[in-house]
């Protein structure tokens, strides 16, 4: 039967005790780094520039930065400890994330930047004027933004193979992906870079390099939180999110970027919902929550150790009872055709102007989005909201649903084939195979990092909830987190 939980016990709410070097300070998470600034035991300017220091020392391998912006971060972390020495040092010492460096995939605004979304073409255009709203929500929660993040040309792909800028490296495996589009910011976390990153999800982009970089990430429910100062893919399937080494720092981090825009440009695809914080949930555990483990698809399309890793969750979990989604295909293959449809249509005049500056994979899809009948996408709208409707369901039944992120662990660069079940399937389309159904109708999915399963890489889990339920899915990394069933260290860089 459905788990109620009881299998793992509550997140301890026990303080942490960071070190003061801000060299080791940086393996720690988000929450530590922040305290450690509060407390005394370090700087913010120390730590923004011991994340500049690592990334010096490390991109050239990994690849995961295209922009740092250094200045900026140090001036800003100056400011925060001139406040932390103030008079009103009180206030400041508050913000959650106070000194954190973090960064964002360049579909996002940077202000003095042009937003690239990972293409040749936006090179020439202006620079942004001013933050991503959510860029400026993290800053105002004390955060410090250190640069902008490699990511697969206009956010199509799952593998971050950039040709304009070479592909990111996966830091667990340097010869391997890192999983796209977000596949810098993936890697950046898993090299210690930065304990924060911020990216997009339209098909599995947050969760796919979360799974091959061995991070969390979170995936909110669709309009969750606002996109405005974005670059957009496809507007009916675009979410935004982030990714964070541990449970407690996607909470922290989500929770500042949550709640309805302000005066100003607005996304029309957002709720407008007010703040429901989660942070202060972690604690409570798994108790009462239905979990089941998807079955059917979801377990008929993974390599052996992707089934390994489910099963190593539901266990821990005590979630014994299967559950199959109805109409996964299908609805998948409605998520390929609106993403090609409405992916072309932000491109049509590029695509006519300047067909040769695209990657020749993404023009070759936009192309043929381009030209899909009128007819062939209106009916795969109806298929969508027919399964979102079968899906909702299954909700009524549990809580939480179980599935791996990935069919397998992270492939080498430049492979083009993987192989499932005796057949060989491309690798850009299908490392999205798993996400691709649950992005289609916008549910709130954590991934959670599992290791051992496979040989020496990790391959993530995902934590499924009922929409607007991120409470649920954090819950449930938290508690997985704290039993040490799955975790995300700092990769070796060997």
């Amino acid at each position: 039967m459905a788990s109620t939980g009881g299998a793992i016990s509550a997140v301890s709410d026990r303080p942490h005790s960071p070190p003061a070097n801000p060299d080791a300070l940086l393996a720690q998470d988000a929450a530590a780094m922040a305290e450690a600034v509060r407390s005394g035991a370090t700087t913010a300017t120390a730590l923004v520039q011991a994340s500049l220091d690592r990334i010096a020392a490390t991109d050239k391998r990994i690849n995961a930065f295209t922009d740092v912006v250094a200045e900026r971060a140090l001036r800003r972390a100056a400011q925060a400890d001139a406040s932390l020495a103030s008079a009103t040092g009180d206030r400041t010492r508050a913000l959650p994330l106070l000194g954190v460096p973090f960064a964002v995939k360049n579909l996002f605004d940077v202000a003095g930047l042009p937003t690239l979304a990972g293409s040749k073409i936006e090179r020439g255009t202006a620079p942004a004027v001013r933050d991503g709203l959510l860029v400026h929500r993290l800053e105002a929660a004390g955060a410090v933004l250190v640069g902008a993040l490699n990511m697969d040309e206009y956010a199509y792909g799952f593998t971050t193979e950039n040709s304009h800028v070479g592909p990111a490296h996966n830091p667990h495996d340097l010869k391997r992906i890192a999983g796209g589009s977000s596949g810098g910011s993936g890697a950046a976390v898993a090299a210690g870079q930065v304990p924060l990153t911020l990216g997009s999800d339209t098909n599995g982009s947050i969760r796919v390099p979360s799974s091959l970089c061995g991070v969390f990430g979170l995936k909110p429910t669709f309009g969750r939180l606002p996109r405005t100062g974005s670059y957009p893919f496809v507007s009916s399937l675009d979410h935004l999110g982030p990714f964070a080494r541990s449970a407690r720092d996607l909470a922290l981090c989500y929770d500042a970027m949550q709640g309805p825009e302000g005066d100003g440009p607005h996304d029309p695809g957002c709720a407008q919902r007010a703040i429901e914080a989660v942070t202060p949930l972690l604690t409570q555990g798994t108790t009462g929550l239905r979990i089941g483990v998807l079955t059917g698809y979801f377990r008929e399309h993974v390599q052996p150790e992707a089934i390994l890793a489910v099963d190593r969750v539901a266990e821990a979990l005590g979630a014994t009872r299967g559950v199959e989604l109805p109409m996964v295909e299908a609805g998948r293959a409605a998520a390929f055709l609106i993403t090609n449809s409405e992916g072309a249509a932000l491109h049509l005049h590029d695509l006519r102007t300047r067909p040769h500056d695209f990657e020749p994979l993404s023009r070759d899809r936009f192309l043929a989005g381009a030209l899909l009948p009128a007819a062939w996408v209106a009916r795969a709208q109806r298929v969508r909201r027919a399964y979102a409707e079968a899906v909702a369901r299954v909700f009524e039944r549990f809580d939480i649903l179980l599935a791996a992120a990935t069919p397998c662990a992270a492939t080498p660069i430049g492979a083009e084939w993987f192989e499932l079940n005796g057949k060989k399937l491309p690798v850009r389309p299908n490392m999205g195979l798993l996400t691709q159904p649950i992005s289609c109708i916008g549910l709130p999915v954590c991934a959670v990092p599992v290791w051992g399963a496979h040989a020496h890489l990790p391959i993530g889990v995902q934590v499924i909830g009922a929409p607007w339920r991120e409470d649920h899915v954090l819950r449930v990394a938290a508690s997985l987190e704290a039993a040490g069933v799955v975790h995300a260290p700092v990769a070796a860089l060997k």
